[in-house]
């Protein structure tokens, strides 16, 4: 990670986490604000920043990425090393939690875009049962190996928003991703956002707070 995560503590006793990874080109305080304002009292946030690195679709100009993106096209070459490191990152984050005293059964991974598409796949590799992911306006990473790659998290519930306006990752990224996903995933569920861009907006940000509210209430 580049430099310490923002971290938003928790204002009553601590017994939830969500992690809430940005997109391509942002940083940890990207989201965290938004993170914030949705969160409850005993729920501490993490936004860590991507390693800063060269881009191939950006024609190699560095900016924080998670993983390095090679092309728009869904079934073109993806960076399986690079997301594999960046997974690894992910549940060291989850390790630190559950040693800090929160159960992963109490860690909600999420993500924007790029983040978002981290969420999924970090989730899906991670043998320690996580209480949900919220994943907003991304795709499933390195899809060709799902099912069969997973090795947990089959069972708790996701959360995929996407707006139908979206001129960077194409609603129908989101579409194909969510009609995969929904044949093993049997608490997954997808909203789309009428006229949404590549953003958030209002609606989705309660909708995000009732799904926080009901997988990790307070405790």
């Amino acid at each position: 990670m580049a430099g310490s995560p923002v971290v938003i503590a928790a204002t009553a006793k601590h017994t939830a986490t969500l992690i809430f990874l940005h997109g391509l080109g942002d940083t940890g305080h990207g989201w965290a604000s938004a993170m914030a304002a949705i969160k409850s009292p005993h729920m501490k946030v993490i936004c860590p920043t991507a390693p800063t690195m060269p881009v191939t679709l950006n024609a190699g100009f560095r900016m924080p990425s998670w993983f390095d993106l090679r092309t728009l096209d869904v079934n073109g070459p993806e960076d399986e090393e690079g997301i594999r490191r960046a997974t690894d990152l992910v549940h060291s984050m989850i390790e630190a939690e559950v040693k800090a005293g929160v159960p992963s059964e109490r860690i909600i991974l999420g993500g924007f875009s790029q983040g978002g598409a981290l969420a999924i796949h970090s989730a899906l590799k991670c043998p320690r049962p996580l209480a949900g992911v919220i994943a907003l306006s991304c795709w499933l990473p390195l899809h060709r190996q799902f099912p069969g790659a997973a090795v947990g998290n089959k069972e708790i519930p996701y959360l995929l928003c996407h707006g139908d306006c979206d001129p960077v990752v194409p609603y129908k990224w989101g579409l194909m991703t969510a009609s995969l996903l929904k044949q093993f995933l049997p608490k997954f569920d997808f909203k789309t956002y009428r006229g949404l861009m590549h953003c958030s907006s209002e609606e989705e940000m309660r909708d995000l707070k009732t799904f926080l509210d009901k997988e990790v209430p307070p405790i």
